[in-house]
């Protein structure tokens, strides 16, 4: 044990290096000195002394994670395998079999398997139970079993799956996956483009601007840019793709840090594509960071329309600084600042309530766009023209997170034929099915309000209330556990948004689903409307 500690505290004194060194960047020289001191001898005395075996690496993940806890949720430490899952996130290619794998209830399944990648070309198709990896059963297989499926191009792995009751082999060929910055793109009338930007890796903006120049070649003369449910990426790459509606030499973000080289400008440095073409952007909660710079800065020069919900509100940038061992420290280092001077940071990290939560923004500072217009500051970015976001209740929420939704679709596939999107359609009498489906399941998820009442039961004040008003408790309990699945016709419409989607996705791949979104997403079909109406559009930017 002595060993293995003199290797893992090279960590902590490495620290120390580097703090000392960076001790003119802070007034506290003495203080950061002595508690890492502290924090040194206490290492090493707690792996040395305790009564049981220590392990060091996860006393030290542990001792890190608590740490940074109290920060904001975007500093992290990350580990090898972390580094290289940024690695493949901000340079969207990798080695695999091109699918989405996740273990639910101790099973491999198959969630997604991309269209022409090698799982698709294997025949895997989603819903598929994954039992068997090579010569390793994974039931029985105690680390993570999705890790043998990844490898180098060009190698095999054997798979042994069941599919409907029975049992199938397989051989998946891994190759290099791209990972999509634009997953789609198409036209949505003859002169409407409609473009999908799912993440700000290193392809956004080239794969964005190869997008919007065959689109024009198509005939676009008006653009909506599809940002929802986009976590952001790359800053640089956020700028290139603001670039590509405004011309050079624009201000899109200023940085600000209290380390003075952190302090930016950052402008457009290339010809735009097209500065003219009325342009939509959709955005909603999900939308963050790198989307919220595209569209805030769009806004703020009012270059476009933004349509949808008010985004997250993540005004902070993130650097990854490298440490020993292949392992990094993704730090904030800097706020940004939209083109009018806002900060659209949502969330006070700095400052927590009773709970420990991060404090809320509620009072909004103004700001003007370059054509004089309100825009506020302080929680995302609030869209022109506002579509109300889906709320997702706890009843929908536990039909998905206990995949009876992606069980059904799975059913639904194996047993209707859908010869094209525009064939697809979920009747009144296939909800009826999906109703009878969650009974047969056994699906039960528990209210919020069924937690409240089971815990004031059991609590030690319950023998204060009496036998009488105990009984009535439990009778309650009973009631509700009765009633509901009622809740189910009460949020049909929201359900079965969800179903259709798990259905679409099955038969067409995303890129189906995408397409299916034209005729059908109320945020699409309100920009279309809007740039039809090009008096109703320039109102807005006025």
């Amino acid at each position: 044990m002595k060993k293995l500690f003199k290797k893992k505290i090279i960590i902590p004194v490495f620290a120390v290096c580097i703090l000392l060194g960076a001790s003119s960047f802070k007034g506290d020289f003495f203080e950061i000195a002595k508690q890492i001191e502290i924090f040194t001898t206490l290492f090493k005395e707690l792996n040395m002394n305790y009564v049981d075996e220590t392990n060091p690496a996860e006393l030290m993940d542990n001792a890190i994670k608590n740490m940074l806890n109290g920060l904001d949720p975007y500093t992290r430490f990350l580990n090898e395998q972390d580094v290289e899952a940024y690695r493949i996130n901000n340079a969207g290619k990798y080695s695999g079999i091109g699918a989405v794998v996740r273990t639910y209830k101790d099973k491999m399944l198959i969630i997604e398997a991309y269209k022409d990648s090698p799982a698709d070309k294997a025949g895997l198709k989603a819903g598929d139970e994954i039992i068997k990896i090579g010569d390793t059963d994974v039931a029985t297989f105690k680390d993570d079993a999705t890790e043998l499926l990844k490898g180098a191009s060009s190698t095999g792995v054997s798979v042994v799956y069941k599919r409907q009751n029975k049992t199938n082999t397989t051989t998946i060929n891994r190759e290099d996956i791209d990972v999509d910055a634009v997953p789609f793109y198409k036209m949505v009338d003859a002169t409407t483009g409609y473009i999908v930007l799912t993440k700000f890796n290193q392809k956004a903006s080239s794969q964005t601007k190869e997008a919007l120049v065959n689109l024009k070649n198509e005939g676009a003369k008006k653009i909506i840019l599809d940002l929802r449910g986009n976590p952001g990426g790359l800053l640089s790459e956020a700028i290139n793709v603001t670039n590509l509606f405004v011309p050079r030499g624009e201000l899109i973000v200023t940085t600000k840090s209290k380390v003075k080289k952190f302090n930016k400008v950052y402008k457009t440095r290339n010809a735009a594509v097209d500065t003219e073409i009325p342009l939509v952007v959709l955005v909603n909660g999900s939308s963050a960071s790198a989307s919220e710079i595209v569209s805030g800065s769009l806004q703020d020069l009012d270059r476009a329309v933004i349509v949808g919900a008010r985004s997250f509100g993540k005004g902070l940038v993130q650097r990854p600084l490298k440490l020993t061992y292949g392992t990094q420290l993704k730090v904030t280092i800097s706020r940004y600042y939209t083109p009018s001077g806002r900060c659209i940071q949502s969330l006070d990290y700095w400052h927590r309530d009773a709970d420990g939560k991060a404090v809320k923004n509620t009072t909004f500072n103004d700001f003007k766009t370059k054509n004089g217009r309100k825009v506020q500051d302080g929680g995302g970015v609030l869209p022109e023209i506002q579509i109300a976001a889906a709320k997702t209740n706890a009843l929908t929420k536990a039909l998905l997170l206990n995949n009876v939704i992606f069980d059904f679709a799975t059913n639904y596939y194996y047993n209707n034929k859908v010869a094209s999107i525009a064939d697809f359609n979920f009747t009144d009498a296939n909800f009826i099915d999906f109703k009878e489906f969650v009974k047969e399941s056994n699906f039960s998820f528990e209210t919020e309000t069924e937690k409240a009442l089971t815990a004031a039961i059991n609590s030690n004040d319950s023998a204060i209330f009496g036998e009488e008003i105990q009984d009535k408790y439990k009778s309650l309990l009973v009631d509700i556990n009765k009633n509901k699945f009622k809740a189910l016709d009460k949020y049909k419409d929201e359900i079965v948004k969800n179903i259709e989607d798990e259905i679409v996705k099955r038969y067409f791949y995303k890129e189906g689903l995408y397409e299916y979104y034209l005729t059908q997403d109320d945020a699409i079909l309100t920009a279309t409307e809007l740039l039809n109406n090009t008096t109703k559009y320039n109102e807005y930017l006025k």
